[in-house]
């Protein structure tokens, strides 16, 4: 399953938000056997996402996009996606009636901040997703994220984007599998090896130069069986020395770069 992913803010193009959603989705993603092939940061507008939704979901099984599904005026994710299918953008009445009664449960809470939510406002910018798209509701959002044909669509605001991912992830499923082993060897003596497993097994080679005592990590990505006879062959010809946390072949957490 290959998957593209569009995140979407002038705050992320700009540097003053961390783009902390695509490393998440990445992970979680890869967690599920998924190959993501295409990462893309966008501003907040509509031309531009409705072309990269367009042009992704016709080249991928999937496309996630987080991002401007908010109700304020630069929110345009959703006009955006419904732009690139082809769709009109409707009303759901059922969501509606739910944004409603969140707004009448803020305003019971705290009355102070009341005049924020003016309940006889038309809630229909924030209840509205493409047409015959699935709404994805969940406590954590005010408003719904939806699936419209290939498309994922999630808020940005990190809490809700997890709590609304679950929701469908078990729609993202994948056999790519990936090991590593760790190596005192510098990464520019591995080239000749890294190139013949590569192609010898038709799987993906990764390395990453260890720093300080840190050794090199070299990750194998692919088909369960071609990843266990391609690591069994490297093994047989590289040094191999524990990994930093004290596991010989253990998963690590992103790198900073």
């Amino acid at each position: 399953m290959d998957v593209a992913l569009v995140t979407v803010g002038d705050e992320l193009l700009a540097g003053d938000t961390e783009n902390t959603n695509a490393t998440w989705l990445c992970r979680r993603l890869t967690d599920r056997g998924v190959t993501v092939t295409r990462v893309l940061t966008i501003p907040d507008d509509r031309g531009v996402i409705a072309d990269a939704v367009r042009e992704f979901s016709q080249a991928f099984d999937a496309v996630v996009v987080t991002g401007g599904l908010g109700g304020t005026p630069d929110d345009v994710t959703k006009a955006a996606v419904a732009d690139a299918l082809d769709r009109e953008l409707v009303v759901r009445g059922d969501v509606k009636e739910g944004i409603v009664a969140k707004a009448e449960a803020y305003a019971e809470q705290y009355p102070d901040l009341a005049d924020a939510y003016d309940l006889d406002v038309d809630f229909d910018a924030q209840a509205a997703v493409p047409a015959d798209a699935r709404p994805l509701v969940t406590d954590r959002s005010f408003g719904p994220g939806f699936v419209a044909g290939n498309v994922y669509a999630f808020p940005g605001i990190p809490d809700e984007l997890y709590a609304m991912f679950d929701l469908v992830a078990d729609e993202f499923d994948g056999d790519v599998v990936s090991e590593s082993v760790y190596t005192p060897a510098p990464e520019g003596a591995l080239n000749d090896l890294l190139t013949d497993v590569r192609d010898r097994f038709e799987v993906s080679v990764g390395s990453y130069p260890g720093k300080g005592r840190i050794p090199t990590r070299i990750k194998v990505s692919g088909p369960p069986g071609a990843v266990e006879e391609a690591m069994t062959w490297l093994r047989e010809r590289v040094d191999v020395t524990d990994s930093p946390t004290g596991e010989h072949d253990a998963g690590v957490e992103p790198e900073s770069r």
